[in-house]
């Protein structure tokens, strides 16, 4: 897929656990683990406003696109 998630790196540079994140964000263990994994078909503007406001960063940090090869 050429929408890459980098929440993982987001995470790193925030020092935050993905188990805080969802506490902070209101989204369960198992839907942030889908986000995260690349997995999510959709992702809700409301959503990526809440992690993005958690995290203190913009939505071109946790989404990249990346042609496919």
């Amino acid at each position: 897929m050429p929408i890459i998630v980098n929440l993982d790196v987001m995470l790193a540079r925030r020092k935050m656990s993905m188990t805080e994140l969802s506490e902070q964000v209101g989204l369960t263990m198992a839907n942030l683990s889908i986000l995260k994994n690349g997995h999510a078909k959709a992702v809700r503007f409301s959503t990526l406003e809440r992690i993005c406001e958690v995290l203190e960063c913009q939505p071109g940090d946790i989404l990249e696109f990346r042609e496919e090869e």
